[in-house]
């Protein structure tokens, strides 16, 4: 078997990810294109602002195959915000979530940053658990209509 890798955001990982949440979200939130939206919206701001001293993006990848993804962005001086946090499928049971998660959270660390901050959808319950064993403390949780959909949105939040 071919050993999972993590690199830097390059070319066509933008489109792959923008593809990918769209199609992952309808298919098992129901959410509507206006999600798909905000992830391209997400991935644009970054790649055109994001500062490399304190902000990064992880592309997990086995070969040619993308299996997932992983950001820490600037909220404030004190703060850097998870996002995209993303696998495919077929990378469940490789422990890539939680390597990416940590090394997300490491980059965090060494960057200065004392604490993380995360928003998610209760439905996301794997991710949810994984925030949680981890030592992340939910900070919020409400229900919404977003994306087309009724979700409950939450947030958490981690001391680094």
């Amino acid at each position: 078997m071919t050993q999972v890798h993590l690199r830097n955001l390059t070319h066509g990982d933008i489109g792959w990810l923008v593809q990918q949440h769209g199609e992952a979200y309808a298919r098992d939130e129901g959410f509507d294109i206006s999600f798909e939206a905000l992830v391209a919206e997400i991935l644009a701001d970054f790649a055109r602002n994001h500062d490399p001293r304190g902000e990064r993006g992880w592309v997990a990848h086995r070969g040619l195959e993308r299996l997932g993804s992983i950001f820490c962005v600037r909220q404030d001086d004190t703060t850097a915000k998870l996002r995209l946090f993303y696998l495919v499928p077929e990378a469940s049971g490789l422990g890539l979530g939680k390597r990416l998660l940590s090394e997300c959270m490491g980059f965090a660390r060494e960057n200065g940053y004392r604490r993380m901050v995360l928003w998610t959808h209760q439905s996301h319950r794997s991710a949810c658990a994984l925030y949680r064993a981890t030592g992340w403390r939910e900070t919020r949780s409400e229900p919404k209509h977003s994306f087309g959909v009724d979700v409950v949105e939450q947030g958490f939040e981690i001391d680094l």
